[in-house]
């Protein structure tokens, strides 16, 4: 097991190897002392872990109760939310006890927001399932759900007590699913980590799992620790997502988030080879790199409905946003963009 412990307005451990689900009552028990942990998850999900977890957390005297919502994007709404908040409500649950978020990135937004806000904030633990919350959204205490105007409209930051990334799940993830991750992890090597990029320009998907989740963790844990609440540096995380979210929001989430960043990198990225802040040799490690992960680098979007979809992003201030462009494999700068601007940027980027 790889521990990492992250500093934040809580400070708490990401904990990373297999078999560790076993684990999530004695490892809970540890952290917090409440009575009842509520698992949530997804119709996806819990039928494969739900009751691993449960009877984990029952042996280490937990009274367990469950909450499971259908699978997908489309549930990471105000209705699920609102119906999650009044089962707890109805099951009396206190300050003083858990949820626990079994599942993906959708799981873990919806459960950290609800954690968040009811009582005013109650503790919970993120179990992240998928490649994408392992390296990503269970870290950070980002919390979300969407709005039919966009996505992670609402939200808070809100820091888990604890994460616990158990890799075992993963080989129960669709290749498709796996592959979403991977935009993610190249992410990663793109801002900061050049050994890392070329770790995955060399292995494509047949990675070291628990090693590269450690990497993309520690990344993040040093980001967060300098910029908690996204006002400057943690902006570099949102690589290729202002214009990759207008791509899953346009198609009306069909396409995935991971894809969607994909396209979103690979657009950002020909528009700073098209200005000469990045060479065309990063520009094609870059494209190849997604394409070697199987991952889309095109969309049929015009540009103006991208600039459309990126003008309701959430990281807009006022008359400009914030957009993440390479200059080389390792070095990103932030380029805030004036809205203006945000439709040329993106034509030369298509």
């Amino acid at each position: 097991m790889i521990t990492i412990p992250i500093t934040a307005s809580r400070t708490y451990e990401v904990r990373i190897g297999s078999g560790l689900l076993e684990e999530l009552g004695s490892q809970s028990r540890e952290i917090v002392k409440a009575e009842t942990a509520v698992v949530v998850s997804d119709s996806t999900v819990f039928p494969l872990y739900g009751e691993y977890a449960l009877s984990s957390l029952k042996k280490a005297g937990f009274r367990c109760l469950s909450f499971v919502f259908p699978a997908g994007e489309e549930s990471k709404n105000a209705a699920t939310y609102l119906s999650l908040l009044g089962f707890l409500a109805e099951k009396r649950i206190t300050r003083s006890d858990l949820l626990v978020a079994l599942g993906g990135g959708v799981v873990g937004d919806l459960t950290g927001f609800a954690a968040a806000t009811y009582l005013r904030g109650i503790p919970y633990i993120q179990v992240p399932t998928t490649l994408l919350s392992a390296v990503d959204s269970s870290v950070g205490g980002k919390t979300a759900i969407d709005l039919p105007e966009g996505k992670n409209l609402v939200g808070a930051f809100y820091q888990p007590s604890l994460v616990i990334c158990d890799t075992d799940t993963l080989n129960t993830l669709p290749e498709d699913i796996f592959l979403d991750g991977c935009a993610e992890v190249i992410k990663y090597g793109i801002l900061f980590d050049p050994t890392l990029f070329s770790a995955l320009e060399e292995s494509g998907p047949a990675f070291s799992r628990e090693q590269v989740i450690a990497a993309c963790v520690k990344w993040k844990r040093d980001v967060v620790a300098q910029d908690e609440f996204d006002t400057g540096l943690r902006k570099m995380l949102n690589l290729g997502h202002t214009v990759g979210h207008g791509v899953e929001a346009g198609s009306q989430f069909a396409l995935s988030h991971g894809k969607s960043v994909a396209i979103g990198t690979a657009i950002v990225t020909r528009a700073a080879a098209s200005k000469g802040i990045c060479s065309k040799e990063t520009e094609t490690r870059i494209l190849r790199c997604l394409e070697k992960f199987s991952l889309p680098v095109r969309t049929d979007f015009s540009p103006e409905q991208l600039a459309a979809y990126a003008l309701s992003d959430k990281k807009r201030r006022g008359g400009t946003v914030d957009l993440i462009l390479p200059r080389q494999i390792g070095d990103c700068i932030i380029v805030p963009t004036s809205v203006e601007d945000i439709q040329s940027l993106i034509e030369a980027g298509v």
